[in-house]
């Protein structure tokens, strides 16, 4: 089964790339970037492994503007989309290593009318990384346990200097690598970084002044469900890989084919929450023994949650935040995780994490962040489409599950 998993997300993530670029590439202006970064790698837990300056480059194959017309591309100013290519040196070869990242990307102009030259790059994607923690060899890096990584950048840019061949341009920004929970430790690598970047283009290429009358405003609704299964790892003592079942259903309003905006209700099931119940363990037998008549529930998340999706023809960048109001077994997760277990004389003690105002905070709000693939253009308005995706979830920012998903939208005028 995990096998499985990790088969069908990387298959549909080159037919996702492929498929793309056999489609737009031929339509638009293509250009190629090189970007130079210096940075800092915060340390991911106390008594991380001493590291110098992170050092990054990226390769950058993209496309703007259009010889057909596109809502996404008149209502987001025309903004560059493609693939990059990355090699990252850590800061400590021995103990951290390198990274070598694979992201879709897009790039939109912020103040093309009132301040031009600033844009943001945001791009998600994976990373394969050289080196990670070990308890023998390398056990103070914890901050990833994983070959294989989500990645995800973001960079403020200011162009410098530009021309009809050449752009040239300073930023600064984010950098994030970590599993999704799939493995722990997993504390994650998080920099700040600063450097600069030039794109070559062709010489030829004219911007296309599209006619306002061409995009008339359009207001459409839609509904759409979804079925998900996902990895994660439950703490340190129960760190093998176990699946995450989640469902949704939601509706709401597009705006223009592009700004999708929804609200609706998600189901998830933990199987690592499940057998811990089933089996009886410490905390169940001690604070909630309750859950073992009704495990299945027990083990369950329910919620609300809102969406915000750009649409850019094949592909949409989804963004979830929601609250929990039916999460029990997530008090036992925070305690065992922000806490501690050891075998003194080979009987178990637990250190409990506290159930502070963090964790009251955390225990209601989740988050899911990732990419979708749908199989019709949605700048036509399909009635019906059908979608896969690949998405991380998180309570409050922090990873909970890595889930591949796919999915039915729905469209109709009121």
């Amino acid at each position: 089964m995990r096998f499985i998993i990790r088969f069908v997300f990387t298959f549909f993530c080159l037919i996702s790339v492929s498929t793309w670029a056999q489609q737009e590439l031929p339509k638009n202006y293509g250009y190629l970037g090189f970007d130079v970064y210096v940075g800092m790698l915060g340390n991911s837990n106390s008594e991380f492994p001493e590291h110098g300056i992170q050092k990054s480059l990226f390769f950058n194959v993209g496309q703007f503007g259009s010889k057909e017309p596109k809502y996404w591309r008149y209502h987001l100013n025309g903004p560059k989309t493609g693939i990059s290519l990355g090699f990252t040196d850590l800061g400590n070869k021995d103990a951290l290593g390198y990274a070598y990242s694979v992201m879709p990307y897009a790039e939109f102009s912020l103040f093309p009318k009132t301040l031009d030259g600033f844009s943001l790059w945001v791009s998600m994607g994976g990373s394969y990384m050289t080196r990670r923690y070990n308890k023998e060899t390398n056990p103070y890096n914890k901050g990833v346990s994983t070959r294989l990584n989500w990645s995800y950048n973001s960079f403020l840019y200011y162009t410098l200097l530009k021309n009809r061949s050449t752009n040239w341009r300073m930023g600064v920004g984010y950098a994030h690598h970590s599993n999704g929970h799939t493995r722990k430790p997993n504390r994650g690598y998080n920099s700040v970084l600063w450097g600069t970047s030039i794109n070559f283009k062709n010489e030829a290429i004219i911007p296309i002044e599209r006619d306002p009358k061409e995009y008339p405003k359009v207001l459409e609704w839609y509904y759409t469900g979804r079925f998900g299964v996902g990895q994660n790892s439950f703490s340190d003592i129960f760190n093998d890989k176990e699946e995450v079942f989640a469902v949704a259903f939601s509706a709401g309003k597009i705006i223009n084919r592009t700004f999708k905006f929804g609200v609706g209700l998600y189901y998830n099931f933990y199987r690592h929450y499940y057998n811990y119940i089933k089996n009886e363990e410490t905390l169940v037998r001690t604070q909630e023994p309750q859950f073992t008549e009704s495990p299945i529930i027990s083990a369950s998340a329910l919620g609300i949650s809102g969406s915000a999706e750009l649409l850019l023809s094949h592909v949409g960048m989804e963004l979830n935040v929601g609250l929990n109001y039916y999460k029990p077994f997530y008090k036992i997760d925070w305690q065992l995780n922000e806490g501690y277990t050891y075998f003194p004389n080979g009987e178990e003690e637990i250190v409990l994490g506290e159930l502070d105002g963090y964790y009251n905070i955390k225990r209601l709000v989740s988050s899911r962040m990732g990419l979708k693939y749908y199989l019709l253009d949605t700048d036509k308005a399909p009635k019906h489409n059908f979608f896969v995706g690949a998405f991380i979830n998180a309570n409050l920012g922090q990873a909970d599950f890595s889930e591949f998903t796919f999915g039915y939208v729905r469209r109709f005028n009121l």
